[in-house]
């Protein structure tokens, strides 16, 4: 990532010589000091993973997974930095890392990431499965089977679609419902 981001500093750089206001250069400032803030922490691999799962079309990475909200809780609890706004799965379900150092204030709020993932996934139509399965037991089996887990691939199980998909950072294989896609009109 070195020699991206020093052309992306360059950039910013040239953009903050041509910004009017004091504001539009302070915000070219923050966007360099972030840049660096990645390499001179040792980031810039986890920075270049995050933007390879964009190009991708992963789904939002995950820092944890938790089979209950309790074990979720104990984790941030015990954590002494919790990466604030990172998203953790619990019970399947996506959660985001509220955390304030100030008051150490932590909390794990339920996000939407996985319905606005699977709603993008499935906007244009479902393709042909790559597997189908009677019961969700087959599947998983299937899935625990598979020597390199593919990173995403819709599946059917009793004929209903799901997308299984692979959370490398955390080695986690998962089977997710595409019904779980946001509705048009449907708040959350």
């Amino acid at each position: 990532m070195s020699m991206r981001s020093l052309d992306a500093q360059e950039l910013l750089g040239q953009l903050w010589e041509q910004a009017s206001s004091a504001e539009e250069k302070e915000k070219l400032r923050m966007a360099v000091d972030a840049l660096r803030f990645i390499t001179s922490t040792g980031q810039s691999s986890d920075f270049e993973e995050y933007r390879r799962s964009l190009d991708a079309n992963a789904p939002p990475l995950l820092s944890a997974s938790f089979q209950t909200r309790e074990e979720a809780e104990a984790w941030l609890n015990a954590h002494p930095r919790p990466p604030d706004q990172a998203y953790v799965l619990i019970a399947g379900e996506y959660h985001i890392v509220m955390y304030s150092p100030e008051r150490n204030l932590r909390g794990l709020l339920r996000h939407p990431a996985l319905e606005f993932y699977l709603d993008e996934m499935t906007r244009g139509g479902l393709p042909a499965p790559h597997a189908s399965f009677q019961t969700r037991d087959e599947a998983e089996a299937w899935l625990s089977l598979q020597p390199e887990p593919p990173r995403q691939v819709f599946i059917t199980i009793a004929g209903e679609y799901h997308l299984v998909v692979y959370h490398h950072r955390i080695h986690l294989r998962a089977i997710c419902p595409v019904s779980l896609a946001r509705k048009p009109g449907s708040k959350g």
